[in-house]
């Protein structure tokens, strides 16, 4: 496998101990990915690596997520069009400002 381009983490909510807190998962940030590896895969973004992560701590912008190596953090990610809108970003290697967290 080479190394992905971009590597997309959404947040999951999860605390060491396990427990979910924050709004990512309770809002349906998680119930998203297999949307966003459906759109990665359908795009032909196969150099996008897409992974769930614990908490990243921004939960009162929640659900987040972040895309590295840009360090480009989203916010408010709440349906399929709101993937779609920053997968179109991520396409034109752009910011989408309108889900930045800044």
């Amino acid at each position: 496998m080479e190394k992905p381009r971009k590597h997309i983490f959404l947040c999951a909510s999860f605390r060491a101990n396990g427990t979910p807190l924050g709004i990512c998962d309770k809002s349906g940030g998680t119930a998203l990915i297999q949307y966003l590896q459906e759109e990665l895969d359908d795009r032909g973004l196969t150099d996008v690596m897409l992974s769930l992560t614990s908490c990243l701590k921004v939960c009162d912008r929640g659900p987040a997520m972040v895309i590295y190596p840009d360090n480009t953090w989203y916010g408010g990610i709440n349906s399929e069009d709101d993937i779609d809108a920053i997968l179109d970003s991520l396409e034109e290697n752009e910011i989408n400002e309108d889900y930045l967290i800044s």
